[in-house]
């Protein structure tokens, strides 16, 4: 009897340790993985735009700091839209200290219940002669697909090219889970990638670009999608959202 209480005190001593899945609050630690570069793509030229500790290298757009609705927590860079409705944080956008021309950009996201955020390049930081980022930036869109409305519109959903192109495929995964997006634009092509899989491929500024722009709500909008160069944005839409493991690579 003593040997089998022994056993089993054991037993229910390990069971105790083992983690917990992450949930959607962000409340769990990351893995000491995240947010680090390695070797190999070190020498392929990758470089972090999130170093997992600090919002170094980031802004809110046209300001010179960022909001400090955006906090760094467990490794994570999270929009806490909670402080930020309360009034006692600041958000907005947040932007790229530096502009980036042809380039692989990914990003690891993970949005609330019901939430709506977007990844947004190419932003033109003209804030006197544009208010937004999105009035230059195209946009990736990040949203809870089954929470939120937005979903009911095409090319509204998670993986979007934001009002401009649908995904080929659905590939997000379940709210609270953690997606991979990619974003590579090199030379005019655009193509993104969602957990692996290719969903969007189109070229942008040719003439079926314009005319795909000219249909879409930023048809007024005279500087949007124009750009070559220009800045990476997480987007402020006022839900809680998490990025982390941000890196990029020059082409």
């Amino acid at each position: 009897m003593i040997y089998l209480f022994g056993v089993a005190f054991i037993i229910n001593a390990c069971n105790s340790t083992k983690s917990t899945p992450m949930d959607t609050s962000g409340s769990m630690n990351t893995s000491a993985n995240e947010n680090v570069l390695t070797n190999e793509e070190r020498n392929d030229g990758w470089q972090l735009l999130f170093d997992g500790k600090t919002t170094n290298g980031w802004h809110t757009y046209g300001k010179q700091t960022a909001g400090n609705a955006w906090k760094v927590e467990n490794g994570t860079l999270y929009l806490d839209a909670d402080a930020k409705k309360n009034a006692q944080a600041e958000g907005g956008d947040m932007v790229t200290n530096e502009e980036y021309e042809n380039f692989h950009l990914k990003v690891d996201w993970k949005i609330s219940p019901k939430g709506n955020s977007g990844i947004i390049f190419l932003v033109n930081e003209d804030s006197m002669k544009y208010k937004n980022t999105y009035n230059t930036g195209p946009e990736m869109q990040v949203l809870d697909n089954n929470g939120h409305p937005d979903a009911k519109i095409i090319k509204h959903r998670a993986g979007d090219l934001y009002d401009l192109v649908s995904v080929s495929k659905e590939t997000v995964k379940p709210v609270g889970e953690w997606n991979t997006a990619e974003i590579i634009s090199n030379n005019g092509n655009l193509r993104f990638n969602l957990n692996g899989e290719q969903v969007v491929n189109t070229t942008m500024w040719d003439d079926a670009w314009r005319t795909m722009l000219a249909g879409s709500k930023f048809k007024d909008m005279e500087g949007f999608g124009t750009y070559k160069k220009g800045k990476i944005s997480l987007q402020d839409h006022g839900d809680n959202v998490w990025y982390r493991n941000i890196k990029i690579r020059k082409l």
